[in-house]
């Protein structure tokens, strides 16, 4: 079996500003800033509607065979239809189950406009049981299937007013959270050069999903204590080995 789990980081679309609005020659940051205070005006909130972010670093979490391995698909200087591309590229050769933290909410959303947009395939992402009859029953888009497990959904048990963070839940359970960084502060980030630390943040994102995950399938029933161990300690090499900063700093802040 192969599972991901996966986040995605994402900036204002300022080409759709300038054409949605008409700001031809206008800065990117004076772009970005107009969409937000008009979604501010709109809606009292600053969060732009999911149809206006671009997506500027995705990162996955694979565990396989008796392996597990952590990176950004792309590299710095990958453009969005390439991120989006390699994601659903992934979904078609390994039809993996995924798993995420308010994926459905928000990530998958984004992906779907961003293809949609950038005129990227996924046929086995959109199945549904036309081609192949298990995804009838269990598909990727399915609130309540298994091939997408979204964990703030699932925990707050479908209810809006149950839904924590990560960052919180992550904590609460002795796994780091985070560190220094937030979505918040993605673009701002992005407008200093610093795709690369967008792309380790992410990293850090989808790890403490996936801690998070293995502790849901304890809960569950489909691992054993000594199980939990092994599969920590197999992310716990596994970052060990890479000897990256970002990731060094994850260990160390890692309690459990």
């Amino acid at each position: 079996m192969h599972c991901f789990s996966f986040d995605i980081e994402t900036v204002p679309d300022v080409e759709f500003g300038r054409r949605m609005w008409n700001l031809d020659g206008v800065a990117d940051e004076d772009v970005a800033t107009a969409m937000i205070f008009k979604q501010l005006q709109k809606s009292g909130r600053e969060f732009l509607p999911l149809h206006q972010h671009r997506v500027v670093a995705i990162s996955v979490a694979l565990r396989t065979g008796d392996s597990f391995r952590v990176w950004s698909l792309g590299d710095e200087e990958s453009d969005e239809a390439e991120l989006v591309r390699r994601f659903f590229d992934g979904i078609d050769r390994y039809t993996p189950d995924l798993v995420s933290w308010n994926g459905g909410g928000f990530d998958l959303p984004v992906l779907h406009y961003r293809a949609l947009r950038h005129g990227i395939q996924a046929p086995r992402y959109w199945e549904n049981g036309e081609s192949d009859r298990d995804f009838k029953w269990n598909n990727y888009r399915s609130r309540f299937h298994s091939r997408h497990t979204d964990l703030m959904d699932v925990l707050a048990a479908y209810q809006p007013r149950a839904s924590a963070s990560l960052d919180q839940i992550a904590v609460m359970l002795g796994f780091p959270g985070k560190l220094g960084m937030s979505g918040a502060k993605v673009w701002d980030k992005f407008l200093e050069g610093g795709v690369q630390e967008i792309r380790d943040y992410c990293e850090t994102d989808v790890l403490n999903t996936w801690l998070v995950y293995l502790r849901y399938e304890l809960m569950r029933g489909n691992l054993d204590e000594r199980g939990l161990a092994r599969e920590f300690e197999l992310v716990r090499s596994t970052l060990t080995s890479l000897d990256q900063p970002h990731l060094n700093e994850f260990l160390e802040a890692w309690a459990d």
